[in-house]
């Protein structure tokens, strides 16, 4: 995690950062010594102290007296009872995590502290006005920004999002501690605070014991929004409209958000059966009510902060039209407050008069008491139920209880909707609702109805009458609509929920992101002209922008699916209209049968057509993509793309789906097509991607189409994974960047803007890295002020966990992408540079490849060395580790693939191949070239600079004993070949650097490694042993345990997994 956040040279203070794990540690001691007793504890100091002495004993040079405490280490724990084995593991990983949030809290104290903190808004507007861009262009170049932060789900978050929440709660006290003016009670008491935390880390089980569904994932993405991204956008925000303000004078405009947030949680269907077309619609729906929420909650802040009389004409206008209409209702319906007029609730035909004389049960009561647990009134923030109160209940209690339908979770979220429509509402799903008898329908609607009556009855003596109330409070009148509208909104979402109709007016509540911003600007207006600007750019302002950059969804779905599984969609629907087998056409036929159909304004898939369950999800899913449009999901992105029929297939899928839909609704679909990005991951597709994308734009109707619905403008992903664990991570990042450099030119040939999407993981070997150098070492003219990027894993706990944190990485994306858009890097100084680059590439990916794919020895060597096999029972994913059953490398996802050789501390997809290229250019007299490369190339530099940065976390000594006690004596050889080639990797890449040892110019990243290894190298050593045991008594449960609390523990050491 802190290893690839933050910028590569960062220092911190490392006097605080010890007293702070010195801190943490002597408490998780105390309860240890409670929980385990003194014995183990002696037993535990003394392992610790084992490593400790081993560990500077190398540091120093001293190697044979290394060696002999580390034999000494081994025959302790060899010694141990699994029990011991157990405890050892979760002491020592509980202290690596531990001191992973001191480190947090210690980046977090610096740039606190700091006057001019580098890679800010105010550093970087700064140095661009002084380097001579006009105020203007800076202001226009920020305004006109657009970066979207994609949150995936890939399965690389090893903790349990229970141990992730007590986490936080540490930070927050170690942040307390801070204060200056904390008396000693206060201090004990916070010390009691602490040691109750690590009490309770120690007490709850660390392992996932069931794999999370999709919509648990969706669900732990909407939390990183609630618990900091929905606190850190304001004060992000605040930042660079300040810092604007300073250097052009003007301020950022109120509605204008250079970053907004997409998600792949619940929408990647790549090689992932469990995401399918309900549960996508289930998560959008989520989402959705997630937002309106959030927003209810902000509103009622705000009525209570602005209680002023003064405002402007427009507002009072708007004021006495709401208070007119209230009043009007007043003498029709039964209150201010009922969410649904009578009017609403009329059932085909029943008058009012079909309404109950008599409250419901428990209608006297405030609605927070509906809750029996005793919680608050919100629901809690996980998937609301899909089961509807049965009319036949045995407690004879007829009411809907959508307060409580919240509170648990569930797989099942039903009917989205969209533009007032449910989704497989009443035109859609007729044939989903047979159970239901019109009569049950009826009487289920009008349960519903009751149940509110009381509700609304009560809540009327909660405000006084309008003729009661003292004056006019103009903004609290709007915002009271604005509240109105939204629990509308989010009741009109629940009923959908319970799978009820809802026959809402339209005016009554919020679609879209306009309507909910039009009565805050009204206010913000008001507040300014009234010589309230200090009110209006406080917490109104934050939520204008709040909703500026979340809108009514939080984070846009993108969908994405692999190209095989929409060229079996085509097979099926031309076989059936006797037209052949799609797939077995050429690429010219291909893209003559989709432009000719694309062109056609009649469906191409018969309603009647009959398919395999594969074939129905993917037609399912164009349909659910259809029926939420644009407004709630963001890009369809097409995996293992390499054909411009690859984008059209998905575009007449598309069309077709949107034709089926519209004809059933009786009009428009909501929201407008999705655009469809190709994804490039191989090397061969990523050398092809440039002509991919020539030839689509070639194409009239592709071309027309991206300008007049896309605003000309086309994406493209490249993928950093498939292509690294293909090829190697030198050959794999130099074909990314030619692929970029192509991409761009061929869209500049055809007029045409590019936002590349950058599929990044969280490790160096799938493309990870600090994102400042990540963002300024891209080709010149690739970041255009666009960019996507996805945050994975244990990355987006890591970044945005906390607002602090999150607030300093939104900072660090805007002005990488602003200097990489008004400065761009430097391309390579001479045309040879690019030779040897070539030339390096082409030895690094043979070396990489002939060990790897070649080697008929290396699958089985890795299996024996790491714990690979071991790796699915963490249950840290939804999807499973292979996209095939076959066990080959080329099957493997680059997720686990990474993991099994970070948890040995081999790393070896980082570096495999680097030390043979830079080798074999140093050999034939390029020393001095690779050397000028690396001070002015920004890209070349950074290759480097992330190698040298895994080469020190990588352990030759712990990788050896890994192969010693585990790997065949057969294969023992292939492991001491590969140690060597880690060495010449590392001896090459300091004659590049110039450095004198690794890690050189990030002396905190050397010392904060450095400080983890007494806990864990004794990890690693444990984990030796106890795979050892567990291949010959592989069903015995609780070494499985063992085995994967110290997957946990080195996975927290080396601060990142996949």
């Amino acid at each position: 995690m802190t290893d690839t956040t933050d910028d590569i040279a960062e220092e911190i203070s490392f006097q605080s950062f010890d007293d702070d794990c010195k801190l943490l540690g002597n408490l998780l001691n105390d309860v240890l010594q409670r929980e385990v007793g003194s014995q183990f504890m002696e037993k535990l100091e003394r392992n610790r102290v084992l490593a400790q002495s081993a560990c500077n004993m190398r540091q120093a040079g001293i190697e044979d007296t290394a060696e002999l405490l580390e034999k000494q280490l081994i025959t302790e724990i060899s010694n141990m009872t699994l029990e011991e084995a157990l405890a050892l593991a979760r002491a020592f990983s509980h202290y690596l995590n531990l001191m992973g949030i001191a480190e947090t809290h210690h980046r977090v104290r610096k740039v606190r502290s700091v006057t001019h903190l580098s890679k800010s808004c105010d550093d970087i507007f700064s140095q661009l006005v002084q380097g001579g861009v006009s105020p203007d262009d800076l202001y226009s170049t920020v305004c006109n920004q657009e970066v979207e932060i994609v949150l995936t789900a890939h399965p690389t978050q090893i903790n349990r999002r229970t141990l992730q929440y007590k986490h936080i709660r540490i930070a927050h006290l170690l942040d307390y501690n801070d204060r200056p003016d904390l008396g000693h009670e206060d201090r004990e008491m916070l010390i009691e605070d602490l040691v109750r935390e690590i009490t309770s880390i120690w007490q709850t089980d660390e392992l996932r014991r069931h794999k999370p569904t999709p919509v648990d994932e969706a669900r732990a993405g909407l939390n990183i929004v609630e618990q900091s991204l929905w606190k850190a956008v304001p004060h992000y925000l605040r930042r660079v409209s300040n810092a604007l303000k300073k250097h052009t004078g003007k301020p950022l405009p109120l509605t204008c958000t250079p970053i907004k947030f997409g998600s792949w949680m619940g929408g990647d269907r790549d090689g992932n059966p469990n995401v399918t077309a309900k549960v996508t619609r289930d998560v959008s729906l989520l989402s959705r009510w997630m937002a309106i929420d959030l927003y209810i909650r902000e509103i009622d802040g705000l009525r209570f902060e602005l209680s002023m009389n003064q405002c402007s004409d427009r507002l009072s206008r708007l004021a006495h039209e709401i208070l007119e209409t209230e009043t009007s209702s007043d003498d029709r319906h039964e209150g201010r407050n009922q969410p649904f007029s009578r009017n609403q609730l009329k059932l085909h035909g029943h008058q009012a008069s079909s309404l109950p004389t008599q409250l419901p049960p428990r209608a006297d009561l405030p609605a927070c008491t509906d809750c029996n647990d005793g919680e608050s009134h919100y629901p809690k923030l996980e998937l609301p139920r899909t089961d509807y109160m049965p009319l036949n209940r045995k407690d004879g209690k007829g009411s809907l209880n959508s307060e409580t339908s919240f509170q648990n979770s569930s797989e099942n979220v039903s009917k989205s909707f969209s533009n007032g429509t449910p989704v497989n509402g009443p035109q859609l799903a007729a044939g989903q609702r047979g159970s239901f008898s019109s009569n049950q329908l009826l009487a289920q609607r009008k349960l519903f109805a009751e149940s509110q009556i009381g509700r609304s009855s009560f809540h009327k003596l909660l405000e006084p009458s309008l003729s009661e109330r003292p004056g006019i409070a103009p903004y609290r009148i709007v915002l009271g609509n604005v509240k109105e509208k939204l629990m509308k909104t989010r009741r009109r979402l629940e009923l959908f929920l319970e799978d009820l109709p809802c026959e809402c007016n339209p005016w009554d509540y919020y679609e879209t992101t306009d309507q909910l911003l039009e009565p805050l600007l009204v206010c913000y207006e008001s507040l300014q002209s009234c010589g309230a600007s200090v009110l209006a750019d406080g917490r109104l302002a934050d939520l204008i922008r709040r909703v500026a950059t979340f809108g009514m969804v939080l984070m846009k779905l993108d969908l994405r699916q692999e190209s095989g599984r929409h060229a079996e969609t085509l097979d099926a629907i031309t076989r059936y209209l006797d037209m052949g087998t799609y797939s077995k056409w050429d690429e010219e036929k291909k893209l003559e049968f989709l432009t000719r159909e694309l062109k056609g304004k009649r469906p191409l898939v018969p309603p009647s057509i009959e398919v395999a369950p594969d074939v129905k999800e993917v037609l399912d899913t164009f349909q659910v993509a259809a029926e939420l449009g644009s407004d709630s999901l963001g890009a369809y992105v097409i995996s293992m793309a390499s054909n411009a029929s690859d984008v059209l297939a998905v575009e007449l899928l598309q069309k077709d789906a949107r034709l089926a839909v519209s004809g059933e609704l009786g009009r428009p679909c909501p929201g407008g097509m999705l655009r469809v990005v190709p994804l490039f991951e191989t090397v061969k597709d990523l050398r092809g991607a440039g002509s991919v994308i020539r030839k689509l734009l070639s194409i009239d109707w592709y071309r027309e189409h991206v300008i007049k619905n896309h605003n000309g403008h086309q994406e493209v992903m490249v993928g950093y994974s498939d292509s690294g664990k293909d090829a190697g991570r030198f050959t794999a990042a130099w074909e990314l960047y030619k692929a970029q450099e192509d991409v761009v030119a061929a869209c500049n040939e055809f007029g045409i803007k590019v936002t590349l999407f950058h599929g990044r993981g969280g490790s160096i070997g799938r493309g990870g890295g600090p994102t400042y150098l990540a963002i300024q070492s891209q080709p010149p003219g690739s970041v255009m002020g666009t960019l996507r990027s996805t945050e994975q894993g244990e990355m987006v706990q890591a970044k945005f966990g906390l607002p602090q944190t999150a607030v300093r990485q939104l900072e660090i994306y805007t002005t990488a992408v602003l200097l990489a858009t008004l400065r761009p890097p430097q391309p390579p100084r001479e045309e040879k540079w690019r030779n040897l680059m070539e030339e390096i590439s082409k030895i690094s990916c043979q070396n990489y490849r002939s060990t790897v794919y070649e080697n008929p020895e290396f699958l089985a060597y890795f299996h024996e060395a790491t714990p690979q096999a071991e790796l699915g029972f963490l249950n840290i994913g939804s999807r499973p580790t292979r996209r095939k059953s076959s066990t080959a490398i080329g099957h493997l996802r680059a997720i686990p693939w990474v993991f099994a050789w970070t948890q040995t501390r081999f790393v070896l997809p980082a570096w495999l191949g680097v030390g043979a290229g830079l080798k074999g250019a140093c050999e034939k007299g390029h020393t001095e070239d690779l050397r000028a490369m690396y001070k002015e190339w920004p890209f070349f530099q950074s290759i480097i600079d992330l190698i040298e940065m895994v080469l020190g976390k990588a352990d030759i000594p712990i990788a050896k004993q890994y192969d010693e006690v585990l790997v065949s004596e057969s294969r023992r050889e292939l492991g001491a070949a590969l140690r060597t080639e880690l060495m010449t990797t590392e001896k090459y890449v300091l004659v590049v650097s110039g450095h004198e040892k690794l890690s050189e110019n990030n002396r905190s990243l050397r010392r904060l490694i450095e400080s983890r290894l007494p806990y864990l190298n004794p990890i690693n050593m444990l984990q030796i042993e106890i795979l050892k045991r567990l291949r010959h008594d592989d069903d015995n449960n609780k070494l499985r345990d063992a085995l994967l609390i110290t997957i946990n523990g080195i996975a927290a050491g080396m601060r990142n997994t996949g």
